[in-house]
């Protein structure tokens, strides 16, 4: 494994490292104000939701790493405390990346990028109309987290206000995560979409126990067939089933295999473990347990 010390190495390659591994990171494509009305639109990927009672958004705007100046829209914040916060779909990917253009700070990336700008109900930034969900925000904080090139400043929010498009609701009015089509930063020039293709669920262990690792048999840790998520998602079930459930499921659904291989217990190890790894993927997590247990029953 490779060990890199960051600040030995420099500003370019240590913000090349900690991009390519950090990530995908959402994107707070910030709609902010001057002193004089000027609007500004830039997006920002070091960003994120850190609290829901209040809600509280932030995000980082860094110093330039060649001049150390700081964004317009970190002036804009000090001069006029808020934002809106507008979240990006695919749909507008592009424009967003051309807003991220550096423009001098009288120039309306709004217009420059053909994107609509509307009114906020609490604020005076412009909200924008493309985006799937606009938060209205407040500036409660602005930390600055050093003086050099590089260094971040931590734009704290509180949402006032949340719009979120009527076409990413569902019929009980929640967020649709299959419709909502954000996208994120990567490292370099690389985004990803979060489309029904590259999502997946796992529910939370939220009022259940699971046995873990430490109480699994050997013989299934030391599987050659089940990987480290194999055995993660058995060590969720709060309880192994007992010798009579794994003895009928037996009789019932393996009969066949333990009598095809009743003389090559090797081989019929193997076959149980990646019969169980099926019930895994299709998330029959107690099948699993009983297939895994038959072998010594």
């Amino acid at each position: 494994m490779l060990t890199i010390d960051l600040i030995e190495m420099g500003l370019p390659k240590a913000h090349h490292y900690l991009l390519g591994a950090v990530g995908p990171r959402p994107i707070c494509f910030a709609s902010t104000m001057d002193e004089n009305g000027t609007p500004n639109l830039a997006p920002f990927s070091f960003f994120n939701v850190f609290s829901s009672n209040p809600p509280v958004a932030v995000f980082s705007p860094s110093r330039s790493g060649r001049t150390g100046a700081h964004k317009d829209t970190y002036n804009n914040v000090k001069k006029v405390d808020e934002v809106v916060i507008n979240l990006v779909d695919y749909s507008m990917v592009e424009q967003m990346s051309l807003a991220s253009s550096p423009y001098a700070p009288e120039v309306d990336e709004f217009i420059k990028s053909g994107l609509t700008p509307i009114p906020s109900e609490t604020i005076k930034p412009y909200r924008v109309k493309e985006s799937p969900v606009q938060l209205e925000c407040k500036v409660i904080e602005v930390k600055e987290l050093g003086e050099n090139g590089g260094a971040g400043n931590l734009i704290i929010c509180k949402i006032l206000k949340m719009h979120v498009a009527e076409h990413m609701l569902d019929d009980k009015q929640m967020i649709d995560q299959e419709k909502i089509d954000l996208v994120a930063r990567m490292g370099g020039d690389w985004y990803c979409r979060t489309d029904k293709n590259s999502m997946f669920e796992i529910k939370k262990p939220i009022t259940t126990r699971g046995i873990g690792f430490d109480q699994m048999p050997q013989e299934v840790l030391d599987s050659p067939i089940l990987t480290g998520n194999d055995l993660g998602k058995l060590g969720g079930i709060e309880s192994l089933p007992d010798e009579t459930a794994v003895n009928d499921f037996k009789l019932v659904e393996l009969s066949d295999l333990f009598i095809a291989l009743e003389d090559d217990a090797k081989s019929l190890e193997i076959e149980l473990h990646k019969k169980a790894k099926t019930f895994l993927n299709d998330n029959n997590l107690d099948a699993a347990w009983k297939t895994l247990l038959s072998f010594n029953n």
